[in-house]
This record gives structure tokens, sequence and C-alpha cells, in this order.
């Protein structure tokens, strides 16, 4: 199986001759998590021009209301939130389960709570290049720069941090108290000029209940929740299971141009060899370990390794890849695709591109018999996932 790329992409930041499974390269502490990130200048993610971040927060910790300057593709675990901006006197609260996929709009004020019994990562990406974002493409995460280690701020070449002084500091107390309607003591906490707890803090007592009972005032128009989407899902009783989040079942993902998949491999099993047709996908692993694939548009393998949880790689459009699980444990990943509606073409299966073809074109490309060609057309009768007794 040929493939091809145009010449202006392979001078361009695609031309990748090997995939590194990243790490994150830099870390913001705060009292009740820490935020990781990898280097965004590294080629798999400039050829993506997208930004990898990951919000760990601990029981009772609470992410501080932000917003960004680019749409958000958020993995969560149990959580509430993020907000959402509405009517006045009005908020929108979802309370999220394990596994689900978030979207949330440039300029959306959101924030996240941690009401479980253990930590929660929250993966996150953000398409700096999307056209929402009328400012430059550097990743804006939320941070407080002081009191970091020399580490820390070595991690942070090419972003801007941004948390830590929030926006009222920049405001004279007067001007924040005739706004808010507030005398000036309560003015001044707005700006929480001594606090150093950083961008995750712990709950108080004081919020949580607020956040518990969302509402929508009567005749406003809006709901106090959202609804969780809908998605598309390929399952395998054997082998495992793959869902795909995209603007079809999800309809506000047509503005970010972005979706979102999650997959599921129990041992052994196999995810078919596949391309991404129209997107570059992004892929953090989740759980388990497993052997990832990827072959470039001239047949060389540009990655062929092992990955665990916490692992990120960049697969570009066009590129070839092929995922199994472990012998001894499953293999699951989140995907993040720069395409509102990412399609993929399968390579071996009952829906791939091989069964499309002639048998006779087979034989002759491969130099083999029509009945072999007709075997490696016809063997796979499963669609995109295949249990399986042996390692490829």
């Amino acid at each position: 199986m040929a493939a091809s790329v145009s010449t202006q992409q392979q001078q361009g930041r695609c031309r990748i001759l090997r995939i590194n499974p990243q790490q994150p390269s830099g870390k913001i502490q705060a009292e009740a998590g820490v935020t990781e990130f990898d280097d965004h200048n590294d080629v798999q993610f400039q050829c993506a021009r997208v930004a990898v971040l990951r919000h760990t927060i601990k029981p009772r910790g609470f992410l501080l209301p932000s917003y960004t300057n680019a749409p958000l593709l958020a993995y969560a675990g149990d959580f509430c939130g993020p907000a959402i901006p509405g009517c006045a006197e009005t908020f929108q609260s979802s309370q999220s389960q394990q596994g689900d996929i978030l979207a949330l709009p440039a300029g959306a004020a959101h924030w996240a709570y941690n009401e479980g019994d253990q930590d929660l990562v929250l993966v996150v990406l953000q398409d700096t290049t999307n056209a929402v974002n009328q400012l430059d493409t550097e990743r804006r995460i939320a941070g407080n720069p002081e009191g970091q280690s020399q580490e820390q701020q070595q991690g942070q070449q090419g972003w801007e941090v941004q948390w830590g002084k929030n926006i009222f500091r920049g405001f004279d107390v007067k001007t924040l108290s005739e706004a808010f309607n507030a005398n000036k003591e309560t003015a001044r906490k707005l700006q929480s000029e001594d606090d150093q707890r950083g961008h995750i803090k712990w709950d108080k007592g004081k919020a949580t209940m607020a956040w518990k009972k969302p509402f929508a005032p009567p005749g406003s128009g809006r709901s106090s929740t959202t609804p969780p989407a809908r998605t598309s899902t390929t399952h395998r009783p054997q082998a495992g299971r793959f869902h795909t989040v995209n603007s079809l079942n999800l309809p506000i993902l047509s503005f970010f141009r972005l979706s979102a998949e999650r997959g599921g491999l129990y041992k052994n099993a196999v995810f078919a060899p596949h391309w991404y047709v129209n997107a570059n996908g992004v892929m953090y692993v989740t759980r388990g370990e497993g052997r990832v694939q990827i072959v470039d548009h001239r047949g060389q393998c540009v990655l062929d390794e092992q990955l665990s949880e916490g692992q990120v790689v960049v697969v570009p459009m066009n590129y070839a890849v092929v995922k199994q699980a472990g012998n001894n444990q499953g293999f699951e990943w989140v995907g993040f695709n720069t395409n509102d509606n990412a399609m993929i073409n399968t390579i071996a299966g009952r829906s791939s591109t091989f069964r499309g073809l002639p048998t006779s074109v087979v034989a002759n490309a491969l130099q083999i018999s029509e009945d072999e060609a007709r075997q490696l057309k016809f063997n796979r009768v499963e669609t995109m996932i295949f249990s399986s007794d042996s390692r490829f």
C-alpha cells in the first residue's frame, strides 16, 4: 500500500523522520495539584499544530476558573464542571463521569473540582491555530510563575504563563469596587494579592454546595446541566471497544474543527492498521501497555515502541498506525483529531481498503496468487478490532 504527501507538506512542519513518545517537559506546582505540559516545539506538535497539557487535581482540589484564546478538548474523570457562560445570574454545570470528552469554546470560563477520593487527571488539547484565535499561536496555560524551581522554569520554553496573578490585579481597587458595587475591602479580596496557593487550591467547604446544585432561573431558557455527548461505538466482547465523538453527535465540534476518540484493547488484541484521511491525531495512553507502530508515506517505520500510561504520540495524516495490547494487560487510549469529522481508512478487516480492491489487483501488486490475495482480503471478518493469540 503506497501513500503520497504533497511536496509543500514534506517541506513543511510535518516532515517527520522519527516520532518519539512524549513525557511532560515541565510542570507548575500548586497547593492542591500540578499542571504538566509537553514541549510544543517538538516536531510532532508543530506538525499537528496543537498543545497538550495535564492537570492533576487532588481530592477536594479546585482548578480555578479560567479561559483561553483557543478551543479546548478535555478527557476527564469524575468531576464537577465546566462552567459555561450563560444569561445573567445563571451558569451551567455538568457532572461528568470518567472517560467523558468535554468541549470548551475559546473564551469560555471553566473550572474543575475533584469530589472523588483519588487524584483526577484532566488531559487537555488546545488548538492554537484555530480560526477563532485572533492572538498569536503561543500556548497559554495556567500557572503561578512565582516559587517555581529552575527545572520548572526551563521546561516552560515557548509557553506564556498567565495564571497566578489574576486579571483583577490589573485594575485599581476603586474601579473594582464600582464595577461590582462592593466595598473596597471586598474589592481588594478579588485581587488576591497575598494568595500564593497557585491555580489549583483546596476546597475550604465554602463553594462545594454551590456547584453541586446548579440552577437556572425560571424562564431563562437555559438548561442547568449539559447532557453527555452521544458516541459512535464499535465493540467486540473478545477484543475491545472504540468510541468516537465528532460533529455528527456533538454539533459544537463543527465550530472547533476538532473531534475525539477513546479506544480499549483486551490482552493481545489488535486495532487494525489504518491511516487518518483528513486529520492529524494525538494519542494519549490512559491505561495499560501496548505496542504501537507508525509508518510514514515513504514506507519508513518512524515509531515502533511499547507505550504506557501517560505517554503521548502524534500520528500525522496519511501515516499508517497499528496498535496491539500486551500479554499481561490491556491497552487504553484517548485520541484528539484535528478535524471535526475525522475519518480513518483501515488496511485490514471487513470494511478495509484492501477488501475493496479487486483480487487480481492485489495479486498483481504483491506478486502472489489470486488464492493468496483472496485470503488476505477475506481472512478477517472483523471491522477494526481483532482478537489475537500472538504478537505481531
